[in-house]
């Protein structure tokens, strides 16, 4: 899965969506990673890795960081092209 956009899981981060770069056992390297903070318009992550979301303007996502090394991670799904796209343009959630 690497060089592949993935929504990734893990224990006490919470979820994250972006390029895998780099996987070593239960830690990865995600960059342009965006925090799934809150979403509507999936029923599940596989659901959203595999269509995006049906409600873009009610999903929380912060803006992407240039990296991020996640640990504990329990959970990888690579995203359908189409659910990347609509993953990316969700609005930059903010406060």
């Amino acid at each position: 899965m690497i060089g592949k956009f993935c929504i990734v899981r893990s224990i006490n981060a919470g979820v994250f969506a972006g390029t895998l770069t780099e996987e070593n056992g239960q830690t990865v390297i995600l960059e342009n990673a965006i925090r799934i903070w809150y979403w509507e318009g999936a029923a599940s992550l596989s659901q959203l890795a595999m269509e995006g979301t049906s409600q873009p303007t009610k999903c929380k996502f912060p803006c992407a960081v240039d990296s991020v090394k996640l640990f504990e991670v329990i959970e990888i799904i690579p995203c359908r092209e189409a659910a990347e796209t609509n993953i990316k343009a969700v609005p930059t959630w903010e406060c």
